[in-house]
This record gives C-alpha cells, structure tokens and sequence, in this order.
C-alpha cells in the first residue's frame, strides 16, 4: 500500500508541474497578469491547509520546492522567455517570468487534493 501511495504521490506531482507549464505558457499567450494567478494560487493552498490531512500537508509543502531543482529552472525559464520573446508584443522581463513560480506552486493543491481524495 505504501509504494502504490508513493507512486501516486510521483505522479501527481509530475502531473502538476506540467499543468503549471501549461497555464503558464496561456498565461504568456493571453497576456494574463502573473500576480493575480499567483495570489489565487496561494489562497487557495491555504484553504486547502485547512481541509487537508494534517499528515500530507508537510508533504505538499515541500514538494513545492523539490519542483525547482537545478535542472528545472533553467529549462522552463528558457522556455518562458523565448516564447515571450516571439509573440509581438509581448516584454520577455515581463511576461517571461513566472513559470516557475507556478511549478512551485501547483504542487502544493495537486498533492494536497490528492490526501483528501485518497487518504
């Protein structure tokens, strides 16, 4: 039962940071300001806190920040600028940033929905 839950852990925190690229690559596209995505993001992981099992909040928490290794911030950040850099229009110091923050941050609700939902 433990691997099974592990494994699920794994991908869901795969499956999140790819959601976060996602919606950061729309957010570029649309023009989207990063702040109130951000600030909605955070809100919504307190609320979760609360709601959560204490036992996977601990884990959600830090698998936040295992998404921004050496290897991570490099790559998406790259790929934020660049496609900011080839939509007219768009400032690469501006909308550029902000994928990593989501990699950061989508963690944090997806493990934390996956403790409600299968603990």
């Amino acid at each position: 039962a433990r691997e099974s839950y592990a494994l699920g852990l794994r991908f869901t925190v795969a499956l999140s940071v790819g959601i976060a690229i996602l919606v950061g690559v729309f957010r570029i596209l649309k023009g989207w300001p990063v702040h109130w995505l951000i600030m909605g993001g955070y809100v919504g992981v307190v609320i979760m806190t609360a709601f959560a099992p204490e036992e996977i909040i601990g884990i959600a928490y830090d698998s936040g920040g295992v998404t921004t290794s050496t290897i991570t911030v490099p790559l998406v950040t790259a790929l934020g600028v660049g496609l900011a850099m080839s939509i007219k229009g768009r400032n690469p110091l501006v909308d550029g940033f902000g994928l990593i923050a989501f990699a950061s941050l989508t963690p944090m609700i997806f493990v934390m929905a996956y403790g409600m939902v299968v603990g």
